[in-house]
């Protein structure tokens, strides 16, 4: 049994080692696909099509605006996730008020023996064994990363970072940006992939053809891939829940952060409304908004008394 026990321990080692190891090949795929997605539509399709004139010339002009207006909102989302601490518990991080007990000092020693993380709506103070500290409300351990993560929402190995309480926010348009852009280019280059089973002469040379219709299918698979994924997250933000926390509290049916969907949105894309569509805060909602900062969350006032 406990042999059982140290070689799932190392299956899991050797998977989180694994993880972090796809790091680079996850980010020169992102990059490959936007390759294959730029050669396609710019310099095979509609940048010729910039010297055709009359209606040819505006359909493709306003395409490639669009086109290039979504590809840097996607881009600078995506590098935001990346390069973005999703947010880690400070060092000898410690609540500034004992709920359970009434005391500004918090739990020491043997008390940790007593900890139930188990319930994530329950305001507890929790211990990560794994850390050997505590952990602030709605905090989780990644495994992969090897830490605790403030609002951990999951891993993600596009992004090769974890999802949490100070990048949610950027995954989220990542996401938003990624699903604009490729629906974007699969209506565009539909007309293109149809052409490819016609009978007709095809004006492009054997490769150009190739890589729209490589394109094509990359953006339809993504496109139909990234709805679910965003459709998903929308719905969690609507709830004010992450995914780690759905799974947790299916068994509970009330849910102390959930303060309705207007304050659920503010607490991701903060309150001004300028910075909602982009991947940074503005000032004053990170002044002014602790939730932003991942250690401290609102919830319902009379929450202990339903």
């Amino acid at each position: 049994m406990h042999r059982s026990g140290a070689t799932m321990a190392w299956n899991v080692f050797k998977f989180c080692t694994a993880l972090r190891g796809l790091g680079s090949i996850m980010i020169l795929l992102v990059l490959g696909v936007v390759g294959v997605t730029y050669y396609a539509v710019v310099l095979t399709n509609y940048g010729p099509a910039l010297y055709a004139g009359g209606l040819d010339f505006l359909s493709a002009f306003a395409i490639l605006i669009l086109f290039h207006s979504l590809l840097v909102m996607l881009l600078w989302s995506y590098f935001s996730v990346v390069f973005t601490d999703a947010g880690s518990v400070p060092p000898n991080w410690k609540p500034a008020v004992d709920e359970e007990r009434g005391e500004a000092d918090p739990l020491v020693g043997s008390d940790f023996n007593n900890v139930a993380p188990s319930d994530p709506s329950n305001q507890h103070i929790r211990f990560c064994r794994k850390c050997n500290q505590l952990k602030p409300p709605r905090c989780h351990h990644c495994s992969v990363c090897g830490r605790c993560v403030l609002k951990m929402d999951h891993h993600c190995v596009w992004v090769v970072n974890c999802v949490g309480a100070l990048n949610y926010k950027y995954f989220l348009l990542f996401l938003f940006y990624t699903f604009l852009e490729t629906t974007l280019v699969t209506a565009s280059l539909l007309p293109q992939f149809l052409a490819f089973f016609s009978d007709g002469e095809i004006p492009v040379t054997p490769g150009s053809l190739a890589t729209t219709f490589l394109a094509f299918v990359l953006n339809l698979a993504f496109a139909l891939s990234v709805m679910g994924f965003l459709i998903m997250h929308i719905s969690l933000v609507a709830a004010n829940t992450t995914t780690i926390e759905a799974y947790e509290k299916k068994t509970s049916p009330k849910w102390r952060y959930d303060l309705g969907r207007r304050k659920n949105f503010e607490q991701v894309f903060g309150m001004d409304k300028r910075y909602w569509f982009i991947p940074c805060y503005s000032e004053e909602d990170i002044r002014r908004m602790p939730a932003l900062q991942g250690l401290d969350y609102p919830s319902k006032p009379d929450f202990d008394s339903q």
